[in-house]
């Protein structure tokens, strides 16, 4: 099921906020938000991927590309966070500038699970919205000439996270206000 609520996480007064009255997906609000977001997500081009292993919390900044919200990446299998995925595959995802405003504070935050594109069509529909974004970086990557770039292209694997959950923070609305999309498991 997905739906949009609204959480505001610090109640002005310090105590607990009530539970918030969820948006459901016939709420005019949810389609301008889900766009909004969606917006913020392609103006973007990293994501810091957290990842676990034996109870050890690991982060790792990646390019991504994204279709809806399924957000592609390109690792090498032998990194950390590809080795922690192995063994667990769910992830949290943030997407954000760095403030110096705390009332300007904006992102994107995602739960969600974590797997190896390893079907053809899919990899090359990947590859192709990735490309779409980053057309010089695959250019690079794919020419012999540029020697270790080329090289450490072929030991990448394409990765695909699909969020459970996202969260829209934006602090110009209120300070701890976000808003949070239940995708589904």
């Amino acid at each position: 099921m997905r739906r949009w609520r609204a959480v505001n996480e610090i109640a002005p007064t310090g105590a607990l906020p009530e539970e918030p009255k969820p948006r459901f997906a016939d709420d005019p609000m949810s389609d301008a938000l889900k766009q909004e977001v969606l917006d913020y997500v392609r103006g973007h081009n990293t994501m810091t991927l957290a990842t676990c292993a034996s109870d050890v919390p690991w982060a790792a900044t990646v390019f991504y590309a994204s279709d809806d919200f399924r957000l592609y990446f390109l690792s090498a299998p032998g990194s950390r966070h590809c080795r922690n995925l192995s063994g667990n595959s769910r992830a949290g995802v943030t997407i954000q500038e760095d403030y110096k405003d705390w009332r300007e504070i904006k992102g994107v935050q995602l739960e969600g699970k974590v797997r190896l594109v390893d079907s053809e069509i899919e990899r090359a529909e990947a590859m192709a919205i990735y490309a779409r974004k980053y057309p010089e970086v695959v250019k690079i990557f794919a020419n012999p000439g540029s020697g270790v770039l080329a090289e450490a292209f072929l030991k990448v694997k394409l990765y695909c996270l699909t969020p459970t959950k996202i969260f829209f923070i934006d602090n110009a609305r209120g300070f701890g206000q976000r808003q949070e999309w239940i995708v589904g498991e």
